[in-house]
């Protein structure tokens, strides 16, 4: 619970206790008195409330945003970042140089924050704080520093880097640390051709030599390497190839061989494994789109998806629903929070629920980059709700990045993991905001269900842009439709992965019922596909990227103008004012706008034309029509003859003869 102040807990306690009660009650503190208390007493009584009083979700949104780890955050991600692109030895010198600018910054808040008369400056607690604070996101992102700069030594110097860069034969034995991904080669059919699979490089023979450095590297192989499990030992022969730059791997292998397997995944590892493999044969049961999304969607296993329904969600944006993300992991810690509160159950023993469940859904849909970060996301929200500190959604996800990046520097180079923090980012800070431009009277999971999509694109539309450059014109419609049936399918599916083997039945009829809801998902992405204009193409690259930044902000300014309605025309109005100025202070010297009556002699002043000019100044002016929103052209005049209107070819009455050619 919230930890109200002084000032808070007197107010709820005159609302309490009401008039009459012969108590005496203490006056506010001089804070409240002088205007700086949290809430005035008349927007808490009832009798003294004003119509339009701060409610509890406009004080939420009016609260500061705590912003001391973003400088963290961001300083830990470039540094890790930087250190798959830099040499080591220029790795060690950004390490040092952060290290000397924290020391130089905590000694000048310690310096300054004395105030005797040794001290020749002193600062105020403020620049203190910020110092402070400075020197510890430099603390940080030198050990993400020293963290990038194991992997980097490994990719510039030793015998793993001599092999790959002569592209030497040699004979590995490696760990598999990832599932396999399938690589299909533009323009042939459907199926994959090649498996890349992320492994750790124990041993190797090369030249006749035995190397032994454990090392990351990237398996690239044939047909064998689909039933690769993690925890996997395997035997294979192929090159060594350098790794692109910014990678996190050491190297490539190319392998030439089928793998020979030397032992099996431990208990640990292979029980997850044995518990997808039989949810994906129970879902295999069930025909159409079903077969494919249940195993996708609820432990991000797309063995079994069709390639149809695979281009479809590609086209529509739909494509993060069968990779499990944050948005399976908020589902299911909600529910275990929610059925822990239901039975009364004590704030702490509902945290440790929840952080187990958690725990079990991670091992059992795999450690990737999304998953932990939403995993480490909810465990920090947890402990802060226990802490009674709530509502500080940019600081949790600051901490998330801060952790994560520490412990695995190679999720700063994945796209994954990027665009997974931006659609966090955007639902914190920009997805509150849409909730609340939507009016009373609408339902808060509606305005939720339209907020949150809203708020993801627009921020994670520049990085999809830079991978895909296409833009998918019903991708918000279509994930605002979808989203009705994802949590149906993500909670009965969840439920039912340890109910297959244990209670089959049971089992089926969850699956069979999150099977309709998987169904209408799929309905969903293949039918917006089907429309016209559902991809369209976008410009590539840096300007690509940029304009796709230009057309989210628009968009979320066109969604503020249509619930705004009242501040749209004002804006408007002072719009058309700065214009009217702007037209006023270029045209002067050679035309005036005038007001209408202007034009009439008899109401022009004496000594100053109607125009606004000194007497004399003649030339084309601009009169203005009221009601008509339109500039009428005239002569000016120094103000002692009428103005005439300049002739207008089209003007009703009488036209002028003229005489024929030829005639006198």
């Amino acid at each position: 619970m919230e930890q109200h102040s002084r000032w808070q807990r007197y107010v709820d306690a005159a609302v309490t206790r009401g008039p009459g009660t012969g108590r005496s009650r203490p006056g506010p503190p001089p804070a409240a008195r002088r205007g700086r208390g949290r809430l005035r007493l008349r927007d808490r009584l009832p009798q003294f409330a004003s119509p339009h009083r701060t409610t509890p979700a406009r004080e939420e949104t009016l609260r500061r945003t705590d912003m001391r780890l973003v400088p963290s955050a961001a300083l830990v991600w470039a540094t890790a970042a930087a250190g798959h692109h830099l040499h080591p030895a220029a790795l060690a010198a950004l390490c040092i140089t952060l290290l000397a600018g924290a020391g130089l910054l905590l000694f000048g808040a310690s310096y300054g924050g004395s105030a005797g008369h040794g001290a020749r400056w002193h600062c105020s607690p403020a620049r203190r704080s910020f110092l402070a604070t400075m020197a510890a996101a430099l603390l940080l992102s030198a050990a993400a520093g020293g963290h990038a700069a194991v992997d980097s030594s490994r990719r510039h110097e030793g015998a793993i880097a001599a092999a790959a860069a002569a592209h030497a034969a040699v004979v590995a034995e490696v760990e598999i640390t990832g599932a396999p991904r399938g690589l299909r080669t533009p323009g042939s059919s459907g199926l994959a051709e090649q498996w890349a699979v992320p492994a750790v490089l124990l041993e190797m023979n090369v030249a006749s030599n035995r190397v032994i450095s454990p090392a990351k590297v990237l398996v690239i192989g044939g047909a064998g390497w689909e039933d690769a499990t993690p925890g996997q030992r395997l035997r294979t022969t192929g090159k060594l190839r350098p790794i692109a730059p910014g990678q996190a791997e050491a190297a490539v292998l190319s392998a030439s061989s089928a793998p020979l397997t030397i032992s099996t995944p431990g208990p640990w590892q292979q029980g997850p494994v044995e518990v997808r493999s039989h949810f994906a044969a129970a879902a295999g049961h069930f025909g159409g789109d079903a077969r494919g999304l249940l195993p996708g969607m609820v432990t991000g296993d797309t063995s079994n998806l069709d390639a149809g329904l695979d281009v479809a969600m590609k086209s529509v944006g739909m494509t993060h629903l069968t990779a499990v993300s944050g948005a399976n992991c908020s589902l299911i810690l909600g529910a275990l929070l929610l059925a822990a509160r239901s039975l009364r159950c004590s704030r702490s023993f509902a945290a440790v629920l929840g952080l187990a469940g958690m725990g079990l859904f991670v091992l059992m849909v795999g450690p990737d980059a999304s998953v932990l970060r939403a995993a480490v996301m909810g465990g920090v929200g947890l402990v802060a709700l226990a802490g009674g500190r709530q509502g500080r959604g940019l600081s949790f996800l600051c901490l998330a990045v801060i952790v994560l990046v520490l412990a695995q520097p190679a999720m700063s180079t994945s796209f994954g993991f990027l665009l997974s923090v931006l659609a966090t980012l955007g639902i914190v800070v920009v997805g509150r905001l849409i909730m609340g431009w939507f009016p009373a009277a609408v339902p808060r999971w509606l305005a939720a269900g339209v907020a949150v999509p809203l708020s993801a694109q627009a921020f994670c539309g520049p990085v999809v842009v830079l991978l895909q450059p296409q833009f998918s014109s019903y991708a918000l419609p279509a994930n605002m439709a979808a989203a009705v049936f994802v949590a149906p399918v993500t909670l009965l599916g969840t439920a039912a992965v340890p109910l297959v083997p244990l209670a089959p039945a049971l089992a089926d009829a969850l699956l069979g019922t999150a099977a309709v809801f998987a169904a209408a998902v799929g309905a969903i992405a293949r039918c917006f596909a089907g429309l016209p204009g559902a991809v369209l193409p976008w410009p590539e690259g840096a300007f690509g990227a940029a304009t796709m930044a230009l057309f989210s902000t628009c968009t979320l300014a066109a969604w503020w103008l249509v619930f705004h309605p009242a501040r749209s025309a004002g804006l408007a109005l002072a719009a058309h004012r700065r214009t009217v100025s702007l037209l006023r202070a270029v045209m002067l010297p050679k035309a005036v706008i005038l007001p209408e009556t202007a034009a009439l002699p008899h109401r022009m002043p004496r000594r100053r034309n109607g125009l606004g000019a000194p007497r004399g100044v003649h030339g084309p002016g601009l009169v203005h029509r009221p009601g008509r929103g339109t500039l009428r052209v005239c002569n000016q005049s120094s103000g002692r003859k009428p103005q005439w209107l300049l002739p207008r070819p089209n003007a009703p009455g009488q036209r002028r003869r003229t005489p024929p050619p030829g005639a006198m």
